[in-house]
């Protein structure tokens, strides 16, 4: 996108835009805390392409959606930038890197069992997201949490998903009611307060431009209804084909389920995949759901590519290497094609009702809601990186998760401290630090493993 008349001349070209998500696709790891985090560094802090507020905005519609948020949140961000190309680059290309290294992983994995190289590779990955998680925990609370009942919201929320368990749908949805009832105590919160700094470069187009949103909506629309028949076709293709050879309809009909269980994201469905796909289909065993887990985990893109492993496993089982890669690609598709759907149909509305209060209230509510949310995935990231064991100790109706100490991985705990002093001391970027743990974790894990005779 060239600058034309109204159009602020540093505002990003659309080559330029697919660049940085292509960037961001490549680096996102550590979950959807780490992904956000990323995305907040690279399109708030460093570029101000949006301002905080939009980007809280948009991030706490995507949290009320089901599907991996952080892709739904890149789809958004793209499209608001650059209309439905914007958004269909942004959200390709954060899922594109991740899954075509899961599927090489999964092929490796399949051919040759679990490789110590690339675990060793991805274990000091794991332990720079986690200070890139708790920097922007900090950041996002620092920014969006204003006023007592902001707080109190955001403890609320980490207590009830950390301590009790509580679905992660209800925890939102009561601070949505809540924000909405009373939009006046969040007035403060992100999408009241008046943001420190010049105003981004989305900001001052909107400004020149502010029929931009109403002309990039009709286009969205019609995107997202035809994401919706592209999801949908192949199920009813596979489903209407009288002795269709399994596994591919049940691949087809199971993870098109999944894509709209997963309110809250990959966290709150994995268990019932796991057990589903075990348990039901006989597609892999536990040990090898445990494996694509932890492959899902360290590779960049949402953890929810792990369904992507399973469906390799399923179509690999059925038809050798090209039903594996077949299986992929089709949990790939019934997974994600929905994402876009539900955000180009729902976007131009939640944008065109930026400025109501009350959607501005529970909009808030949820906003402090989700530092509660991130709070929480930082403390269940960071205690299985750092310690291999955990134990669980009743109190009354809670249950709080404690490391054992004997269990903390001095190794990673040193991986942790470098990622802390390159970022928060030494001001390193986030490439350079992932980099340097990355091969730091490389040679402490051989080195180790050396020493251990392992």
């Amino acid at each position: 996108m060239t600058a034309g008349r109204g159009t602020p001349a540093a505002f990003p070209g659309f080559a330029e835009a697919v660049r940085v998500w292509l960037r961001i696709g490549c680096l996102s790891f550590g979950g959807p805390a780490g992904q956000i985090a990323l995305m907040h560094r690279e399109v708030v802090e460093e570029r101000r392409w949006v301002s905080d507020a939009r980007f809280l905005h948009a991030l706490n519609f995507c949290t009320l959606l089901p599907g991996p948020e952080a892709t739904q949140l890149a789809t958004y961000l793209g499209w608001l930038l650059h209309g439905v190309r914007g958004g269909l680059a942004a959200g390709l290309l954060f899922v594109l890197p991740g899954a075509l290294v899961m599927l090489a992983l999964s092929a490796v994995f399949v051919a040759f069992g679990e490789v110590p190289l690339v675990a060793a590779l991805f274990y000091g990955l794991k332990c720079a997201v986690l200070v890139l998680v708790v920097e922007a925990l900090l950041r996002v609370a620092r920014r969006a949490l204003r006023g007592r009942l902001a707080w109190a919201t955001a403890i609320a929320a980490f207590a009830a998903l950390f301590l009790l368990n509580l679905p992660f749908p209800l925890v939102v949805l009561a601070a949505a009611l809540l924000g909405m009832a009373r939009p006046a105590a969040f007035a403060g919160t992100d999408h009241g307060a008046a943001q420190a700094g010049p105003p981004s470069l989305l900001d001052a187009l909107l400004a020149a431009e502010p029929d931009r949103i109403a002309r990039l909506a009709g286009a969205a629309r019609r995107a997202g209804l035809l994401a919706l028949v592209l999801w949908l076709l192949p199920v009813a293709v596979l489903a209407g084909i009288p002795g269709t050879t399994s596994p591919w309809d049940d691949i087809a009909w199971f993870f098109s389920k999944m894509a709209v269980v997963t309110v809250g994201g990959a966290y709150a469905v994995l268990a019932y995949a796991a057990q589903e796909a075990v348990e039901h289909y006989h597609w892999l065993g536990a040990g090898q759901m445990l494996a694509g887990l932890g492959l899902a985990e360290t590779t960049p893109g949402p953890l929810i590519l792990v369904l992507q492993f399973v469906g390799y496993l399923a179509g690999h089982a059925a038809a050798g290497v090209p039903g594996g890669v077949l299986g992929a690609a089709l949990t790939l598709w019934v997974t994600f094609a929905p994402c876009f759907a539900w955000i180009f149909l729902g976007a131009p509305y939640v944008e065109r009702l930026h400025d109501a209060p009350r959607l501005k209230g529970a909009l808030a509510g949820v906003t402090a809601a989700v530092v509660g949310v991130i709070a929480n995935l930082a403390v269940w990231f960071g205690l299985r990186v750092l310690f291999g064991a955990l134990r669980e100790v009743p109190l009354g109706p809670a249950t709080l998760e404690v490391p054992i100490p004997a269990s903390l991985d001095p190794v990673a705990a040193l991986l942790a401290m470098l990622a802390a002093v390159c970022l928060f001391r030494m001001k390193v970027g986030v490439v350079r630090t992932l980099a340097l743990c990355a091969m730091a974790g490389l040679v402490l894990r051989t080195a180790f493993g050396w020493l251990l005779g392992t």
